[in-house]
C-alpha cells in the first residue's frame, strides 16, 4: 500500500515538482490540499484544481479560511494596531502560519503519514510550514523536496519537461503574493538595499486621481460600515467584506505602498514591497480613534504588547498559547473603541482628518490643551508640579552637591 503525504498545493512551479516526484519518484498516493485565505478568485482556485489533477493527485481539495483567519488573527492585528517594524501589517506572515495549520489539520484528519510543503531553504515560509507540522501532526514525516535537493528553478524545469508537464514556467520579473491582508512584491530590487520598485511592479496600477474623503465605522474595534460621496453608506455584517471594499476603493490611489526591511527567522535581513492599502488605512484610522478614547496606560501596554505579538506571529509562534492571553488583554481594551473616523484619500498617500465618538476623552467639559481649564486651579497644578518633581530634586541635591 501506497504512503499517503498531504502536499500544501498553490499550483506554482515548487508544488508542482513536488507532485511529481512525490508520486513517480518516491512512489506515494498525493493528497494535495489548497488553503484559501481570501487570495484566490473562484476561478483561480477552479484552474489549480485542474493543474493538481492533471500532475498525477490522488486527492485535492481546497479549503477556505478567509472568516476564521480574519476572527483568529486579522482582527487582533487591528485591536493591536500592529505594523511590523512600523511598516509591514504582516500580510504574508499572518497568511502562512494558517495555511499551515490548515494543512497539518487536514493530514492529521484523512490519516497522512506525510506532510510536504514546496518552500525552499532560505526563507520564512520552512519554519512556519515545519512547526505548524510538528505541532499539530507530529509524528507525521515531514518532506521538503526543494529544500533537501537544494534544486535550482532550471533544474525543476528540466525535471518536469523529461516527465512530460511542458508548460511556460519562465519566470516574471517580479514574484505576487496576493492575500486578503496585502500583496508582497519580489524582484530585483528588493534584493538591493538602495532600490525602490518600479511603478509597473505594483499589481495595483494608479487609476484614481480626484480625492476623496471616506468615513470609516468601528463598533469595538472592529470595522462595521464604509460610507462615501459616490456610493453612499454601506454597513458590513462580516468585516472581511469591509477589507475588500476598502481594498477596492483605496487601491487604484497607488495608497498603501511600500517596501519593508526586516529580520527573517533564520538571521538575516531582508526587503519586500508590498501594497496593503486595506490594512495601512484600517490600523492608522483604529489608531486615531483609540489615541482618543483610551487612557495614556492602555495606549502604552497595548503598544508593548502587541508588537511583541507581531513578532511571535511573524517567526511562527502563532499557537505558543501566550498567544490566546494577549488576545484576551487586545480585545477587553476594545469595549469603548467605537466611533467614526473621517479619512482623506488622494493619489499615493490617505490622511486620517479625525473622529467623532461618544467616548472621545477629549472633552471640552474639562479644558481645552493650552488654553482654557475647568477641573482645576493654579495652586492645584502648582502643588501637583512640587511632588510629582520631589524624587528627582532630591536625586539632585543629594549627587550633585
Amino acid at each position: 500500500m501506497s504512503q499517503k503525504v498531504v502536499l500544501a498545493f498553490s499550483g506554482g512551479l515548487d508544488t508542482s515538482f513536488c507532485v511529481k516526484y512525490l508520486s513517480e519518484d518516491r512512489g506515494m498516493d498525493v493528497y494535495s490540499v489548497l488553503v484559501d485565505t481570501g487570495g484566490f478568485s473562484d476561478a483561480e482556485l477552479k484552474a489549480i484544481e485542474e493543474r493538481a489533477y492533471s500532475l498525477g493527485v490522488k486527492s485535492h481539495v481546497t479549503i477556505s479560511k478567509t472568516d476564521d483567519y480574519y476572527q483568529q488573527c486579522l482582527k487582533f492585528l487591528v485591536f493591536g494596531n500592529v505594523l511590523k517594524n512600523n511598516t509591514y501589517p504582516l500580510s504574508v506572515s499572518a497568511e502562512r502560519i494558517f495555511q499551515a495549520i490548515a494543512a497539518a489539520e487536514y493530514a492529521r484528519e484523512i490519516g497522512a503519514s506525510a506532510i510536504a510543503h514546496g518552500s525552499t531553504g532560505a526563507g520564512n515560509d520552512q519554519v512556519r510550514f515545519d512547526m505548524a507540522f510538528r505541532i499539530i501532526a507530529p509524528d507525521a514525516e515531514v518532506i521538503t523536496p526543494i529544500r533537501d535537493l537544494k534544486l535550482s528553478r532550471e533544474a525543476e524545469i528540466e525535471y518536469l519537461k523529461a516527465k512530460g508537464v511542458d508548460q511556460e514556467w519562465h519566470k516574471a520579473a517580479y514574484s505576487i503574493n496576493k492575500g486578503l491582508w496585502g500583496t508582497s512584491v519580489g524582484g530585483k530590487e528588493t534584493l538591493t538595499s538602495d532600490q525602490f520598485l518600479p511603478e509597473s511592479a505594483w499589481p495595483t496600477q494608479v487609476t484614481k486621481t480626484e480625492p476623496e474623503t471616506i468615513t470609516l465605522t468601528f463598533q469595538h474595534g472592529e470595522i462595521k460600515a464604509i460610507a462615501g460621496p459616490t456610493f453612499g453608506d454601506e454597513k458590513f455584517a462580516n468585516p472581511v467584506d469591509a477589507i475588500r471594499k476598502l481594498t477596492e476603493l483605496a487601491g487604484p490611489y497607488g495608497i498603501g505602498r511600500d517596501i519593508h526591511v526586516g529580520d527573517t527567522i533564520i538571521g538575516i535581513k531582508g526587503r519586500v514591497g508590498f501594497e496593503a492599502p486595506a490594512p495601512l488605512i484600517l490600523i492608522k484610522s483604529h489608531h486615531t480613534l483609540e489615541k482618543h478614547v483610551l487612557g495614556k496606560w492602555q495606549l502604552y501596554w497595548k503598544e508593548q504588547l502587541a508588537n511583541w505579538y507581531g513578532t511571535m506571529l511573524h517567526e511562527g509562534q502563532f499557537m505558543d498559547p501566550v498567544m490566546r492571553n494577549i488576545e484576551t488583554f487586545l480585545a477587553d481594551s476594545q469595549a469603548h473603541v467605537s466611533g467614526k473616523v473621517h479619512v482623506l484619500l488622494a493619489p499615493y498617500r490617505f490622511q486620517v482628518l479625525g473622529i467623532e465618538s461618544d467616548h472621545d476623552l477629549m472633552s471640552s467639559k474639562f479644558g481645552s490643551y493650552g488654553e482654557m481649564n475647568n477641573a482645576w486651579t493654579g495652586d492645584d497644578v502648582r502643588g501637583f508640579s512640587k511632588v510629582a518633581s520631589n524624587q528627582v530634586m532630591i536625586y539632585e541635591k543629594i549627587n550633585n552637591q
